[in-house]
């Protein structure tokens, strides 16, 4: 066993935990290939927290392909439950007329409210692709739509149909008394209006796969549950999904631990093994409210990428992800600052250290060596002190605090002051506030700028520039 195969089956980074809890699934169970599965509802936007998803369980895969030496091979599929009914019009998007009528539709037969795909859920898919594209992720992307439509489902869709009762029993429990009346698993796409139709069945056919029960408009239909012309309820989609694909590992957030026992029996009724777990808490707005896709508060992917690199969006996923945290731009800063502290660190560290920083998860492995040595906090007050609107000022004091540095050199560095340029435009200069000088105050600035400019043109020495700085204090 290699050095790092063997530091990682002590490592402590919750990653580290999670890749160990798999290799037991898979030492009794071994396969071919592991699965982790990460889910998406485009429902709505994008947000932080479901890339989140795909970040974490980035990070789980590196570290079992550490564990394992990478013997074992592994693929992530982002499947997007695009099939769902629209149950309600986000207040984020445009055009809510046009969408009005598109109720209980599939999301993949609701028209783009944007105008730029062929459906509102091709649109927030390409969202989704291009953000984790972006990030570099290693994904199988699939939709719900194609799995149910091209039968890649219908073997498991046919099981369930089988254990119908036995699916009922494990979901009844779970329900009001009201929704017991009418509830079932299958959710019947109407031949008429094609919407997904929460009704009761009348009648059941295993042999034949087939769901007896009324349309919108009375009419008894019967047809079957393959060939996409029914869904399961999300509940029972969640353990019929695991079944079907052979998921080995999927994490959630916390508001599907309540169901999570109920996901694993389906699993099971379907004969198959649920995969291996871990549930992360959600993210929350400035507010304390959990942040939602329909609703479009906290901040978006492309807002927190308009501020800071990616890497750092990276490392407010993987710190304490059983911990709730509040998601708002006041946090950017920090984020950057504390990712740019762990890649310092990586270079002095030993493996064993190593695989316990932020920065060994956040690049599989390969952590870049020096970034820059100036920390965004300290561009930031150098923009707000100077009114810099532009990266030539910037650099005109980054050459003379680190002679030597320049663009070239550090390109990340420059990518800093374009952030640190826009959000001090953004979120520092709209709340400065200034008022005029009194009269015993410009009689010192004016001192202070004449002592300035009798000093030699080439001073840089800070003390000095600082002497005469206290001196006209002293003076006034």
């Amino acid at each position: 066993m290699s050095d790092l195969a063997t530091l990682a089956a002590a490592a402590k980074a919750w990653p580290f935990e999670q890749a160990r809890l798999l290799l037991e699934r898979i030492n009794k169970r071994p396969k071919d290939v592991v699965i982790f599965e990460t889910g998406y509802g485009p429902s709505g936007l994008p947000h932080i927290g479901t890339f989140g998803e795909v970040v974490r369980t980035s990070m789980v895969r590196h570290a079992f392909r550490a564990l394992t030496e990478d013997k074992i091979a592994t693929k992530i599929i982002c499947v997007s439950d695009d099939m769902d009914g629209m149950r309600k019009l986000p207040d984020n998007v445009p055009n809510h007329d046009m969408l009005r009528e598109y109720m209980q539709r599939p999301l993949t037969d609701v028209p783009d409210p944007f105008g730029t795909h062929a459906s509102f859920a091709h649109h927030n898919n390409a969202r989704l692709c291009a953000f984790l594209d972006g990030f570099g992720f290693e994904y199988e992307f699939k939709s719900a739509t194609e799995l149910y439509k091209s039968g890649a489902f219908d073997a498991t869709l046919l099981k369930a149909l089988a254990v119908y009762d036995e699916i009922m029993a494990i979901m009844l429990p779970t329900l009001g008394e009201e929704r017991r009346q009418t509830y079932s698993p299958f959710l019947p796409i109407s031949p008429k209006s094609g919407r997904v139709l929460y009704v009761p069945m009348k009648r059941i056919d295993a042999a034949a796969g087939t769901i007896t029960f009324d349309d919108e408009d009375g009419e008894e239909i019967t047809q079957t549950v393959t060939g996409g012309r029914a869904k399961m309820q999300w509940k029972p989609d969640f353990g019929m999904r695991w079944a079907a694909l052979g998921v080995d590992f999927e994490m959630f957030g916390k508001d599907h631990q309540p169901n999570q026992g109920v996901y694993a029996r389906i699993c099971k009724a379907l004969g198959a093994e649920p995969p291996v777990n871990y549930v992360y808490e959600m993210f929350l707005d400035q507010h304390g409210e959990k942040i939602s896709k329909t609703k479009g508060n906290g901040i978006s992917v492309e807002q927190w990428l308009a501020y800071a690199a990616p890497e750092s969006l990276s490392l407010y996923n993987f710190q304490k992800p059983r911990t709730a945290k509040k998601l708002y731009f006041d946090v950017i800063p920090k984020a950057v600052d504390e990712y740019l502290s762990h890649v310092e660190a990586y270079a002095t560290q030993n493996l064993a250290e190593q695989l316990e920083n932020p920065a060994w998860h956040i690049h599989a492995g390969s952590p870049p060596k020096e970034l820059t040595p100036i920390s965004f906090a300290l561009l930031t007050n150098l923009v707000s002190a100077s009114n810099a609107e532009t990266k030539d000022l910037l650099w005109a004091f980054i050459g003379k605090y680190a002679p030597g540095t320049t663009p070239a050199s550090h390109p990340f560095l420059d990518k800093l002051c374009d952030y640190a340029i826009r959000y001090f435009e953004d979120f520092i200069k709209p709340t400065k506030q200034f008022r005029a000088a009194s009269d015993m105050e410009r009689v010192a600035f004016e001192d202070l700028i004449a002592r300035l400019d009798a000093l030699p043109a080439d001073t840089t020495d800070g003390e000095i520039i600082q002497n005469e700085v206290y001196a006209v204090g002293k003076e006034h």
